[in-house]
């Protein structure tokens, strides 16, 4: 297993706990789709055929909080191991045994093959999309893997101003667009639902969209200094009196 000092900087905010539940207040308050894409997810799976599941890059149970209970096993995996405790928390209440394990993948999870019904990787597999033989290897047979992911234009508004290469080719890597391809090269059939999103920042909300670039950093720093990202837009907030960001995400849905 890998230590949590293995993870790379750009997953380390992804340990704040608290950042992600007021970034989260946030996303849900300026979306104009009013609907937990979570909720859209767990819509769409057959919760009475799935008794085990895996989370990869579970973080700290983002997804569990809304999990039906009565499961049999969740196992996360993830890179830090301060998501361990939060995640456990979450994912026993749901099921009657949870596991957390350390590790950065992609990784050949040493799990046994064929032994989950659903296999989740919610806005992680552009980190680690070589992953996907191991998750076709772990789901048993008729087995659903879901994914989410955003769309390769996730902050098209700042590109006006700023070149967000290293940012496209971190999505690119398994993106809306290109996601689907991917999955045939594993799986039998793939089925995708598109969640169409745009956060609005009206005058006033200064702070939140300062707080929302912030929480971006990691993915932005590759490309420019977050400090002058975060000034520049909210620059463009006070001057127009609205500014929106673009939030159109994915949802995979893949069988074997």
């Amino acid at each position: 297993m890998d230590s949590p000092s293995a993870a790379p900087e750009f997953v380390r905010g992804y340990s704040d706990h608290e950042l992600h539940s007021r970034i989260g207040s946030i996303i849900r308050e300026r979306s104009e789709n009013k609907k937990d894409i979570r909720s859209v997810v767990s819509d769409a799976i057959p919760w009475k055929r799935i008794k085990k599941v895996l989370d990869l890059g579970c973080g700290y149970g983002w997804f569990e909080e809304v999990m039906p209970g009565g499961l049999d096993l969740i196992i996360g995996i993830d890179c830090l191991k301060e998501n361990e405790a939060p995640f456990l928390e979450k994912a026993a209440a749901k099921s009657r045994e949870a596991g957390f394990r350390v590790m950065l993948l992609p990784a050949y999870t040493g799990l046994l093959a064929q032994s989950f019904d659903l296999v989740l990787s919610l806005y992680s597999l552009y980190f680690f999309p070589e992953t996907l033989r191991e998750i076709g290897r772990l789901l048993r047979a008729g087995g659903l893997f879901v994914s989410i992911t955003h769309s390769k234009s996730m902050l098209e508004e700042g590109q006006h101003y700023f070149d967000f290469r290293n940012l496209r080719k971190v999505i690119e890597r398994f993106s809306a667009e290109n996601g689907g391809d991917l999955l045939r090269r594993h799986f039998t059939q793939v089925d995708h639902i598109d969640y169409r999103n745009s956060l609005v920042f009206h005058a006033g909300d200064e702070k939140k969209l300062a707080m929302y670039i912030d929480f971006k950093k990691e993915f932005i720093e590759k490309d420019a200094d977050p400090n002058v990202v975060r000034d520049k837009m909210v620059s463009e907030l006070h001057r127009k009196g609205e500014i929106r960001l673009n939030k159109n995400d994915r949802i995979f849905l893949a069988r074997k």
